[in-house]
Parts: C-alpha cells; structure tokens; sequence
C-alpha cells in the first residue's frame, strides 16, 4: 500500500516525509476494518484521554507502543489508513528528534486498520523494563509531557 503525500488528508505532514506504511502498536483486541480512534486514556501520561491517535511510518516505534502500552491484552502491531489529516508528531518531532526521523505522526480523525503484523521481533523483558522505567521517570520528574 503506497500513501500519497499529495492528498489533502495529509494536513501538516512535512514535504519528503512520505512513509510506505503506517503502523499502530496497541494492546488492544481489534481486528481488520475496525477504527482506532483518538479519545480514549493515554498509555503515558495520567491515563488522560487524549484528543488525537497516533501512527509511524516505521515498524519499530509501533513495536515500543505495543510493548509500553497499557492494559492486559497481548501486544499488537496493525497496519493502518488515516481517515483524515494526520500530522508530524510533536511530541517526537519538536521534542526528541530534529525533523521526522522516527516517522511519527498524529490524527484527531481514526485510523482504520487495513492489516495486522504478525512477524514483528519484541524486545527482551529486561529492555522493556528499562523502557517503562525511563517512561515512569520523566513523568514522576515532569520533564515529558504530552502536546495534545
């Protein structure tokens, strides 16, 4: 599934940035056709809804979302289609990184999910762990907070 850039659904998206692919890592138990949709906790920050959803052009942020996100189900990584402008993620790109390098992007619209990756390499328990501690820190410290 190839994406086009020049779509007006593509809002804010900076030019060059055009990934193949977009993915979603979630704990949550859905299936092809069904939306993902902004407004429901955060897996972050306070548990607070949030007014957007997020998505990557690579497959790796989406495997960390699976594997960091709340909840009890197993973690899933979906392959997913806007339903409306996306834009780069602040959150990363003004924040972490300069530009877009992870591909990361945000839509107040749904995402509609169009595939699921079953073949995707988690990382071992002791780096997740380290994840979620370094997560938990800069929360606990104030230091990282969502721009939504």
């Amino acid at each position: 599934m190839k994406l086009d850039n020049t779509d007006p659904t593509w809002g804010t998206v900076a030019a060059g940035h055009v990934p193949e692919v977009l993915y979603h890592g979630t704990r949550a138990d859905l299936t092809v056709g069904d939306l993902l949709q902004p407004g429901f906790a955060s897996n972050w920050e306070d548990r607070r809804p949030l007014s957007w959803i997020y998505m990557s052009g690579l497959l790796e942020p989406a495997v960390w979302g699976a594997e960091l996100a709340q909840g009890v189900g197993r973690p899933r990584v979906f392959v997913v289609l806007p339903t409306g402008p996306i834009e780069d993620d602040p959150n990363l790109t003004n924040k972490k990184f300069p530009g877009n390098i992870t591909f990361s992007y945000r839509s107040r619209e749904p995402l509609r999910i169009v595939g699921e990756v079953l073949d995707w390499e988690g990382h071992a328990p002791e780096e997740i762990k380290a994840a979620r501690a370094r997560i938990d820190a800069a929360w606990d410290g104030g230091s990282s907070r969502i721009i939504d």
